[in-house]
This record gives C-alpha cells, sequence and structure tokens, in this order.
C-alpha cells in the first residue's frame, strides 16, 4: 500500500473539503498519479492528527500498580489506541515529579526506555515529553545527560506544589491518598513536599541555568498552567515558548501577543469548558489565540473537538482540522507533516463521511489501523 491512487473521497484541502484524487508513494504524498486507484466514495480524507500531549497510554502501561513488566507491549498497545483515533504522530507526556509512584523518577526512566527501544519498530511516529517538576533541584545537574540517554527532546514545566497549605502550615487536601498511592509513609510524603516548598526561593536561578542548557542543547521547552502574564514573560525570557493549557486569559494573551504557542486541552472543547473550572479552550479559539489542540487525557478528543469547532460554525472544517494537525506540527518544528500537500509525509487519516468515525489511519503511507468496510476496498 506504499503506492496509491485514493479516489472519489472527499479530500480536506486548505480551502475546504472537495472530491479529489489522493496519490502516495513510497510514503509521500505525489502530485501524479501512480496508477493504483482504491475508491473511497463515501469518506473523506483528512492530514493525519498530531498529538502534542496526550498521557492516557498510563492506563496501558501501568494498568494496575505493578502489574505491567513489559512495557513494549503497552506501548504496542497504546500505538493501536492511538492509530484507531486517526492519531499519527502521538507525544507521550510522562511525568518526573516528587509525587512518585507513577510520576515518580524510577518509572519514567522505564517508559522513557522503553519508549526509546520500542518506537523504531512502530508505525505511528511515537515521541515523549518531559514533564518536570520545577523543585526537584537535586536532578538539575543530570537531567541534560538524562534527557540525551532517554532520547527526550521536549520538556514541559510545571509546578504542582500546594504552596498557598504549605506555607500555612496546613496539611494538603488529599496528601495521605497520594502518598499511599506513592508506596509513602503519609507523614514522609508531606515533610518531602515541606522540604521542597522551603527551597521555593533557589528555584528562579537555577531554572536560569537549567533552561539556558537546555536551549543550547536544542530542546523544546513549554511551561504548564500558567496563570499570569508575568510569569509567562519570565518562562519566555529563558526561552521556553510554549504555553501549555494557559489557566487564564491574561497568560494566554500574552504568549501569544508575544508570539509563543498556545497549547489546550480537546477535552476542553469536547466538554464545553475545563474540568477544573480553568480557561476554556472555545473562547481562545473564538479570539483566535489557540495555536493547537492536544488529547490531553483522551485520544479520541482531538478529532471530536474538530468536528464539533466546525459543525458548530466557530470555524470551518480545515481552520478546525489544522488546530489538530498542521498547528501542533508547528509547535514540533515538523515541516514534513501536518497537511495533505505533495512532497509532505503521507499521513493521513480516512472516516466514514456518514459517522465520521476512523475507518483508517495511513502513517507515511502505510496503515496503521483499517476497519469495516474500507478494508474490503483496499483488499480489493
Amino acid at each position: 500500500m506504499r503506492s496509491l491512487d485514493l479516489i472519489g473521497a472527499e479530500v480536506l484541502t486548505p480551502d475546504g473539503l472537495r472530491r479529489d484524487t489522493l496519490s502516495f508513494a513510497d510514503g509521500l504524498i505525489v502530485a501524479d498519479p501512480v496508477g493504483h486507484a482504491v475508491d473511497l466514495q463515501g469518506f473523506m480524507v483528512l492530514p493525519g492528527i498530531v498529538d502534542l500531549h496526550g498521557d492516557a497510554f498510563e492506563r496501558h502501561l501501568a494498568p494496575r500498580r505493578g502489574a505491567m513488566k513489559q512495557m513494549n507491549e503497552g506501548l504496542i498497545a497504546t500505538e493501536a489506541e492511538l492509530a484507531a483515533n486517526g492519531i499519527t504522530t502521538a507525544v507521550l507526556a510522562q511525568f518526573v515529579s516528587w509525587e512518585g509512584g507513577l510520576r515518580g523518577l524510577e518509572f519514567a526512566d522505564q517508559v522513557f526506555c522503553a519508549l526509546r527501544d520500542t518506537a523504531p519498530s512502530l508505525l505511528t511516529d511515537m515521541r515523549a515529553q518531559l514533564r518536570f517538576e520545577t523543585h526537584l533541584l537535586d536532578l538539575y545537574a543530570t537531567l541534560p545527560e538524562r534527557l540525551t540517554a532517554w532520547d527526550v527532546s521536549y520538556v514541559v514545566f510545571n509546578d504542582h506544589l500546594p504552596h498557598e497549605r504549605l506555607e500555612a502550615g496546613k496539611t494538603p487536601k488529599r496528601m495521605v491518598g497520594q502518598a499511599l498511592k506513592a508506596g509513602r509513609n503519609p507523614q514522609d510524603h508531606l515533610s518531602l513536599m515541606q522540604d521542597l516548598h522551603a527551597v521555593s526561593g533557589d528555584v528562579p536561578a537555577a531554572l536560569d541555568g537549567l533552561c539556558a542548557a537546555l536551549s543550547a542543547a536544542d530542546v523544546r521547552m513549554g511551561s504548564h498552567d500558567d496563570q499570569l502574564a508575568e510569569t509567562r514573560a519570565l518562562w519566555r525570557s529563558r526561552g521556553v515558548k510554549v504555553a501549555e493549557f494557559p489557566e487564564t486569559h491574561a497568560s494566554a494573551e500574552a504568549a501569544h501577543d508575544a508570539g509563543d504557542f498556545v497549547v489546550m486541552g480537546a477535552p476542553n472543547v469536547v466538554r464545553g469548558g475545563s474540568h477544573n473550572g480553568n480557561l476554556s479552550a472555545l473562547d481562545l479559539i473564538s479570539m483566535g489565540m489557540c495555536d493547537a489542540l492536544a488529547s490531553d487525557y483522551h485520544y479520541p478528543s482531538p478529532r471530536r473537538a474538530a468536528l464539533m469547532l466546525a459543525d458548530a460554525g466557530v470555524m470551518d472544517l480545515a481552520a478546525a482540522w489544522r488546530l489538530i494537525s498542521a498547528g501542533p506540527a508547528k509547535v514540533l518544528g515538523l515541516t514534513d507533516r501536518g497537511e495533505l500537500r505533495s512532497g509532505l509525509r503521507a499521513d493521513f487519516v480516512v472516516l466514514d463521511a456518514k459517522t465520521r468515525r476512523v475507518a483508517a489511519s495511513f502513517v507515511q503511507g502505510r496503515p496503521s489501523y483499517i476497519s469495516g468496510a474500507i478494508a474490503d476496498r483496499f483488499i480489493r
């Protein structure tokens, strides 16, 4: 299936859907027919989805605590879910956090090493993102070396410490359950949080140095859950150009106005708002201040969000689909995908025109997922 002419389908171009032929050969979209036609009347062909940030893979890697020992099997299952949802490039977001357990350094090392070793054998382009807690100062010196060993080139900074409660001497909410989940004594867990909070004054200068080192190593960097315009400006001064899931209009506007990339969660669009009561992705999109949507915790959401935006008349389908294809590809610096254009990778998704369910996904001209009636057409 590396060289085919897809005929009869509605193909999504920058100007919208139109009945056209999409030809590809040797993994690339080509301008001229290659002579082997497959009739896809009744289907839509759209650019493959590029997912900037997703952690729904966790259910495959750790379905029960301690149950998954062979992570490569979990990654293979993850690819099947990604492909069934039209995702052809996926960034798997993994924590290194004081929270421990599935967000601890030891688990992250297993995930990143498994992804590094397994990804080359998969069709879907699966990449890693490190979500790094800013107060882990003892890891700063070795982090660049770890990233190289893990083959990770995208880092997003988080700070999930409950600073207000710690400053007030109060026990953080859900602390005991969190400690037990990480396999820690609750008092030890609380002491760790208090110790990390106590070094808050040392974090900004340490981040200045770390970000400079990562920037020199060509590591892409983002900040997570920005609340203040001033915070976003500080991150930008360090070379951190991606604002991931900003929580307020002020921080999102500051990022957009300065030319930073603004990434929001697709489930935010599908649900009609943030599940945490934060900034509405739909509001940002309506104001033209969102560059890309990510799956966050739910792989079906990017496709659903784009279709909902088009159905609601917020934007046309071409613009809505760019938020999950060309937009995120640009954030990642990937110029070889995101559109159905001659010379680019033959990464595309085929939707049933009536149900708009995913019928097939192709990565570099090879099927990563194919199901139902459409399979018969390709086999014939």
